[in-house]
């Protein structure tokens, strides 16, 4: 479960580098805002699942979908804020980190 975060995060960090070379600076804040606003929201998912587990009832169906919906949300509202508070977005930029962090989970899929 941690080991996708993480592997998010890496790719968050690839993808700001790529736009980095390719848009400049701007470019690379607006990927590294898309990225953060996807990892966060899934680290905090991670950790609550984690705490979840560990209980000794176990975790109930009522609990993933709760923060799964709460994930999700979450992230619209952080991509929403990053729309609102950076003038200088670069939308090409942070759509595409979004599809590269939120689709690294298909690597820890095929690297497992």
């Amino acid at each position: 479960m941690f080991r996708v975060v993480l592997l998010q995060c890496v790719a968050a960090l690839l993808a700001t580098l790529v736009a980095w070379a390719l848009g400049g600076p701007a470019a690379a804040w607006s990927a590294l805002a898309g990225g953060i606003a996807c990892v966060a929201p899934n680290a905090l998912f991670a950790l609550r699942l984690a705490a979840a587990a560990r209980r000794p009832q176990g975790t109930a169906a009522a609990t993933f979908f709760v923060g799964e919906f709460l994930k999700v949300a979450s992230t619209l509202a952080l991509l929403a804020l990053v729309v609102w508070a950076y003038r200088d977005l670069v939308w090409l930029a942070m759509i595409a980190a979004v599809i590269v962090t939120l689709k690294s989970y298909l690597i820890a899929l095929i690297w497992r």
